[in-house]
């Protein structure tokens, strides 16, 4: 039996950087599930699933009613236990991110090597193939599937936050914005939060086991550092192509791939990203200690070594001995009369 035609192996190369070649795995399976191959998919307007302003806006508000409502429906109720399913939403979310990531790798590799990064994001043979704009369809139906994370929050009764449901929904706009206006730098967003997302379901998915991860606030300093490197190529693919378009006096590398309504979306999107997740690890991580907790947590670690009285000497003390709990003097055996004697405070 011969080898099958979709399963290349052997040597890492340029073209085939994890030895194993995925694309053709993945154009099987699409094939199967889709009835066509991968190459000939297009996303249109209103006639490809979930493609139309329509469709997006009317899933969305959908959406903010359900988790909003159902926060209103919960709350004289007790809680679900969702644990199980809660495991596999957040395994199949690994999974899922993971592959993705591996198979936009397989495919800008070889691009960026050859050709370099300004191609990579500006030209449409760069960023916007035929495989990508896929990849950029099935990473954009994920955005739809992670709403789920919001219902297990109230379904558990966990507090809604603003940065939680604005990011969950502000994201899926975001993704339909980039693919209508055939963005060709949407890569770099893109592989950078699934990256995040491999990192960020594994530790849901862990915590839901009952393993307790210590680097859980590097998570949140990994989304920040991701959307000032997702901001620094958007806005400078902004900025070329607005400046070789209307401001040619400026310095420019030339017109970037890619619509002006998709740009001004991206730029504004991730931008609130950035300081919504700055102002959340700052009020999380960064607390400030509150006034006179050091002296308390000072007091503490001195009571830690005192020796534990005998029955004896807690009876004496607590007859109204010379002496208080703590073995300090009162102050009452050496006054004298007519003295005030003034204790200060802790």
């Amino acid at each position: 039996m011969g080898q099958p035609d979709w399963l290349e192996y052997g040597v890492p190369t340029l073209d085939r950087p994890f030895g194993l070649a995925l694309w053709p795995i993945f154009a099987k399976a699409f094939e199967a599930v889709r009835g066509y191959a991968p190459e000939d998919f297009r996303f249109v307007s209103g006639k490809t699933p979930m493609a139309s302003m329509a469709e997006t806006a009317i899933f969305l508000i959908s959406y903010y009613i359900i988790i909003f409502g159902g926060r209103e429906f919960m709350r004289e109720r007790q809680p679900f236990k969702l644990n199980f399913f809660f495991k596999i939403h957040n395994f199949y979310l690994t999974a899922i991110s993971g592959t993705l990531l591996l198979l936009f790798l397989e495919q800008l590799i070889p691009t960026i090597t050859r050709n370099g990064v300004y191609y990579a994001i500006c030209h449409y043979n760069g960023g916007w193939t035929q495989q990508l704009v896929v990849l950029y369809y099935l990473n954009y139906l994920t955005k739809y599937l992670e709403l789920l994370d919001t219902c297990f929050l109230f379904l558990k009764k966990k507090p809604l936050t603003f940065l939680h449901t604005y990011h969950h929904g502000a994201t899926a706009l975001l993704c339909y914005t980039q693919l209508l206006g055939h963005t060709a730098v949407s890569w770099v967003p893109i592989t950078l939060n699934l990256m995040v997302h491999v990192v960020m379901y594994w530790y849901y998915f862990q915590s839901a086991r009952g393993i307790r991860i210590w680097w859980k606030k590097y998570i949140t300093m990994l989304q920040i550092i991701q959307f000032v490197i997702d901001l620094g190529f958007v806005y400078f693919a902004s900025y070329t192509y607005f400046s070789a378009r209307y401001f040619p006096w400026l310095p420019t590398y030339g017109i970037c791939a890619g619509e002006e309504f998709a740009a001004f979306a991206g730029m504004g999107i991730l931008s609130s990203y950035l300081f919504l997740f700055i102002g959340f690890y700052a009020s999380t991580y960064k607390k400030p200690v509150k006034k006179g907790r050091g002296r308390a947590t000072s007091a503490l670690v001195e009571m830690k070594d005192e020796p534990l009285p005998d029955a004896k000497e807690v009876r004496r003390r607590l007859s109204g001995g010379p002496q208080t709990l703590a073995g300090y003097s009162t102050g009452k055996e050496n006054s004298t009369p007519g003295r005030v004697t003034r204790s200060r405070k802790a």
